[in-house]
């Protein structure tokens, strides 16, 4: 007589796995944790975000601030004293909303930090499929709004890496283009993002 095999669910880490699949969760969850740590500090720093031609992308485009750069000016005059000011805090949230939203980015999260899966044929720590239809992960389907933002911020940083080749002279005040490793740094920049 011949015998079903049933299947039976597999229990949180369970595999059959033999290779270390838990390296690129990890190497995910430490990449991304060091990035939105960086990324804290350097919006939080509010300072040394500027070198002549050259706008960091964090805060670019600065609307508010005190470089030369800034459109409208220093800090407006609305903001709360008791709130730190920078011009990244402004502008960080769409390209951050775009990343954090994209679907590459949710299934190597969702793997690295919420172990939901944690690898391709590992056994995982709930029983039931929830989906991305309940608050918070509903906020998922933004994504699509959130690229129209983001395509502007890669005209923005083309434009800003253009800027970066025009330097002025102290001395005499007139601008010549010159490509420096901070100009090349924002061309790659925008060429990587908006690929």
């Amino acid at each position: 007589m011949s015998s079903i095999q049933l299947f039976r669910p597999r229990a949180f880490g369970e595999t059959s796995r033999r290779d270390i699949w838990w390296i690129q969760p990890l190497a995910v969850f430490l990449g991304f944790s060091a990035f939105i740590v960086y990324s804290t500090w350097a919006a939080f720093q509010n300072a040394h975000y500027t070198f002549g031609p050259y706008l960091s992308p964090f805060y670019s485009p600065e609307i508010f601030g005190d470089s030369h750069h800034a459109l409208f000016g220093p800090k407006p005059g609305w903001w709360p004293g008791w709130l730190p000011f920078s011009p990244a805090f402004l502008i960080l949230w769409a390209p951050a909303g775009f990343r954090f939203t994209c679907y590459y980015y949710r299934g190597a999260y969702y793997k690295a930090f919420w172990a939901d899966p944690p690898n391709c044929a590992v056994g995982e720590p709930r029983k039931s499929y929830w989906g991305e239809n309940s608050f918070p992960l509903i906020m998922q389907n933004i994504h699509r709004y959130f690229f129209y933002l983001a395509f502007a911020f890669i005209v923005i940083l083309a434009y800003d890496a253009w800027k970066g080749m025009w330097f002025e002279d102290p001395a005499t005040g007139a601008t010549s283009f010159g490509i420096g490793i901070g100009t090349l740094v924002l061309i790659v920049n925008v060429l990587l993002l908006g690929s």
